[in-house]
């Protein structure tokens, strides 16, 4: 994958505590960015608001959707956007499904399925429901439309240790495919599920809260448990030596300080590396 990166500097999709600390995240990992390469979506100042939705601070969650498809149109190589929060992955992967019409996986490796829905949501955070939405239902103006949605048998979720009931009913019942941290020791598992999928190309959404928080404390969200960098990287060589990579999310920084952020870097700069190198 060539390295063009889009940095998307959201937090209004988080219901965390930590959430507009995930606007200092996405910056800290700019910083070690090349700035040749990489690429700036403006987020509004103010939160937003529902619009009636059900979905907190929508208003403004539409407006930098707007703008990140606008930055990404005309854009025929594989891009590694960074957030900011689960949302900005609506627009991301819209924009890889559109270059890779029917053959697309959608990896989601995080501690959230992000299975709900505005009417099933405890929080109205679209962080919750990113994945849903990214299937083809939600609000109209975050949801992806029949020819772009990923249809669920086309999506693989891994890690994800924090599943509300009503998200657990619903993976249950569709058969969705969830692998839990155990089986993301090694990569096999991962592989042989996106190719079961039938896909040529996958895209990786990664909240980094699908990490331990021992390797990482710059979390919005701490759950324990979780993979290590050494882990993830192997899964992501594997899936790049078996499939096209169509393009990268890595989203949930919120460093408390600079120099927390500074310790994180190294980590986070590892995993980049194995997806672009």
């Amino acid at each position: 994958m060539a390295p063009t990166f889009v940095v998307v500097p959201q937090w209004q999709g988080s219901v965390s505590p930590r959430a507009m600390r995930l606007s200092d995240g996405a910056e800290a990992i700019r910083g070690d960015l090349p700035s040749s390469a990489t690429r700036e979506v403006p987020v509004p100042v103010e939160a937003g608001d529902s619009q009636g939705t059900g979905i907190d601070r929508f208003s403004t969650l539409v407006t930098v959707r707007e703008r990140l498809a606008a930055t990404l149109r005309g854009s025929t190589d594989a891009v590694l956007t960074i957030g900011g929060d689960n949302g900005i992955s609506l627009a991301a992967v819209e924009h890889a499904a559109r270059e890779h019409p029917g053959h697309l996986a959608l990896v989601w490796l995080d501690a959230h399925p992000a299975l709900h829905t505005p009417e099933s949501s405890p929080s109205g955070g679209f962080a919750g429901m990113v994945l849903r939405a990214i299937t083809g239902e939600g609000a109209e103006g975050l949801t992806l439309g029949a020819d772009d949605r990923i249809p669920l048998e086309r999506v693989v979720i891994g890690g994800a240790r924090d599943i509300d009931p009503a998200e657990a009913d619903l993976i249950q019942e569709l058969r969705i495919v969830s692998l839990p941290i155990g089986d993301l020791d090694t990569p096999d598992a991962l592989v042989a599920a996106v190719l079961a999928t039938g896909a040529t190309a996958f895209y990786l959404h990664l909240d980094l809260n699908v990490l331990d928080p021992s390797v990482l404390g710059g979390l919005a969200d701490l759950y324990p448990f979780g993979l290590s960098v050494e882990a993830l990287n192997a899964a992501i060589t594997a899936l790049r030596a078996n499939f096209e990579l169509a393009g990268a999310t890595i989203a949930g920084f919120s460093p408390s300080s600079p120099e927390a952020a500074s310790d994180d870097l190294p980590s986070i700069l590892r995993i980049i590396g194995a997806l672009t190198r």
